[in-house]
């Protein structure tokens, strides 16, 4: 990874910190039809649903009360918030809130039907860590559900995105994150496979990303597979994890 790529998660803590008492009304408009966007492909599994990134919990009470939601976030100040509309309204099919690193999920294997983090995966530190804890925890047959911020392939726009990275790093954001990232973990994780990527607003800078954990897979997938979350070969030989 290259260097200008970092983010701090001190960084990332401390901006979410500092946004979680305006979160709502500064984002809440910007992200909604996104945010609905990911929520209906989200309902159309349903079931056992984990939110990653799950911030004030503005997504809450739009979930079916059929499904059950267990939602994290690295700011304990962005959860309390959520909590707090837990309990006001009423939302009884939330099943957990907690702060958790999502590159570091604290739940078994195969343990969600789906895996839903809206405006996450370009702010944290790790993001081809994070794919691999939320294929790992992802049922067979359940999908990832991604509204992600994507960087532009070439342009002025790509241009002004270098230039105005190392301020975004400071707020906690990432503003040079590629498709091509997502294709790179696509293509070195046989479990998955991409169902969906299409352009969303505001401006189509972000995009509804859904990948789907394979119902079954062959030997040598579910080797490699094996490899990438533990590091660790069938000879129990170290290896590296991107």
């Amino acid at each position: 990874m290259k260097a200008q790529q970092n983010i701090n998660k001190e960084a990332v803590i401390g901006a979410y910190d500092r946004w979680a008492p305006v979160y709502d009304i500064v984002f809440g408009p910007i992200f909604q039809r996104g945010r609905q966007a990911a929520i209906e492909a989200a309902e159309r599994i349903g079931g056992r649903i984990l939110e990653v990134g799950i911030g004030t919990g503005i997504a809450l009470r739009d979930y079916s009360p059929k499904n059950r939601i267990v939602g994290i976030d690295i700011s304990a100040l962005m959860l309390e918030k959520a909590r707090m509309r837990v309990r006001g309204m009423g939302l009884t099919h939330v099943e957990q809130l907690a702060v958790m690193d999502a590159s570091n999920l604290d739940f078994p294997d195969n343990s969600f039907d789906v895996v839903m983090a809206q405006y996450v995966v370009s702010t944290v530190p790790r993001p081809e860590a994070t794919l691999d804890e939320f294929a790992r925890v992802l049922k067979p047959g359940g999908e990832i559900i991604l509204a992600s911020r994507l960087s532009e392939e070439n342009g002025l726009r790509r241009s002004i995105e270098h230039f105005v990275a190392p301020a975004a790093r400071k707020l906690g954001w990432r503003t040079e994150f590629g498709w091509e990232r997502y294709l790179a973990w696509e293509s070195r994780t046989p479990s998955i496979e991409l169902v969906e990527r299409r352009k969303m607003p505001p401006l189509g800078h972000f995009a509804l990303i859904r990948f789907r954990k394979k119902a079954a897979l062959n030997t040598a997938d579910m080797s490699a597979d094996v490899q990438r979350t533990t590091g660790v070969s069938d000879h129990g030989r170290s290896t590296s994890i991107a």
